[in-house]
């Protein structure tokens, strides 16, 4: 089948689209993708949400912001389309993964924007939304998501293998020589570091880490951090964008360059700490999402691991379009009734199928 995969990770900074061909098993042939922009005054509300109360329940209604994120999904589908000339019988499925704005498994809760219903109609394709659902009503942590697609790709790759993203939450998969999967969120990924840069310094972001590598680590404010529960916690586990928000309360007086450095070295901390939960250790670590574009904390995490860390276009993948692909390779999944997350992966109770259809009629 021929899918079309469209997601904004947590840091809000692209809206991801990549088509693939696929079987929805072993079988997959990425075809082409881009990232586009959010329209500004959605992505500053979606921006504006996060930042506002980290504490929310996640159960209030948010019209007017899942119309916004909707539309801005829509719009830039339907922009990559007519710019590579695919026409609506060209795509046999849109897996749509959205924006999500809370995730609390432990609430048995998770909320991805975007109405799914409304792209099958304006686009004229199936959609395949609500990934997450099943796996986290199931009593799964319902992330990460992309181990089976990792899988998939890195077959013919020595093993273990690690294949890491770095978006605003960092997650890894750990793929064993037998075949055996594991997987989890291993902390803070770039978004403190983004929230830090977008509120003191006017930036989005901390291009190549320099600002990072200008500054101090506070000592204390990083061992706070890095004494969270979450870390010691065995996998599977995952977090909301926002479960270390306290780390930026212990660098209120920071320098933005030593609040910068302190945050980067949380992220190659709690990564440096996922390994103790790993099998084996991983002979090579693959890297995707933005967090790969900072040379500085790329440069971090090879001293602190000990073995090759790479982008994954070290491999021929596309690192800025992995995740895309992936829901493209899940929603072909879902329309198979193929599981789409597993024990190892989620701490699902089985391998989970999941996914809502939402067809143009």
């Amino acid at each position: 089948m021929r899918a079309l995969g469209a997601i904004s990770g947590t840091s809000v900074d692209a809206i991801d689209i990549a088509v693939i061909e696929t079987d929805g098993q072993a079988s997959v042939r990425p075809v082409s993708g881009a990232s586009l922009p959010w329209p500004e005054t959605a992505r500053a509300a979606v921006l504006a949400f996060l930042a506002d109360d980290p504490s929310r329940a996640g159960t209030e209604p948010l019209d007017a912001l899942e119309t916004l994120v909707t539309d801005a999904f829509a719009g830039a589908i339907a922009a990559f389309m007519a710019g590579r000339g695919i026409a609506a019988r060209d795509i046999d499925v849109i897996g749509l993964h959205g924006q999500t704005v809370w995730h609390r498994p432990a609430a048995r809760v998770t909320r991805q924007l975007g109405r799914g219903s409304a792209l099958a109609r304006r686009l004229g394709v199936a959609v395949v939304d609500g990934f997450r659902l099943a796996d986290v009503v199931a009593g799964g942590q319902g992330a990460p998501l992309a181990p089976l697609y990792h899988a998939a790709r890195a077959a013919p790759l020595e093993r273990p293998l690690a294949v890491l993203n770095l978006g605003g939450v960092g997650n890894v998969t750990w793929l064993g020589e037998a075949g055996d999967i594991l997987a989890f969120d291993t902390g803070p990924g770039s978004a403190l570091m983004d929230d830090v840069a977008r509120a003191r310094l006017g930036l989005d972001f901390d291009r190549d880490g320099a600002i990072a590598a200008r500054g101090t680590v506070r000592t204390h404010a990083l061992a706070a951090a890095m004494a969270s529960p979450y870390l010691s916690k065995m996998p599977p586990k995952s977090l909301d964008r926002n479960e270390f928000h306290g780390a930026l309360e212990g660098l209120e007086d920071a320098a933005p360059a030593d609040a910068m450095a302190t945050l980067a070295a949380l992220t190659v901390g709690t990564v440096a700490a996922a390994r103790v939960h790993f099998p084996a250790l991983p002979r090579r670590w693959l890297v995707c999402g933005g967090g790969r574009r900072n040379t500085w904390l790329m440069a971090q995490m090879r001293s602190a691991l000990g073995v090759p860390v790479e982008p994954v276009e070290a491999v021929g993948w596309d690192g800025d379009l992995l995740e895309a692909e992936c829901f493209a390779y899940l929603a072909v999944r879902s329309l198979q009734g193929l599981p789409l997350s597993l024990p190892g992966t989620t701490g699902a109770p089985r391998p989970m199928p999941g996914g809502l259809l939402h067809t143009p009629g």
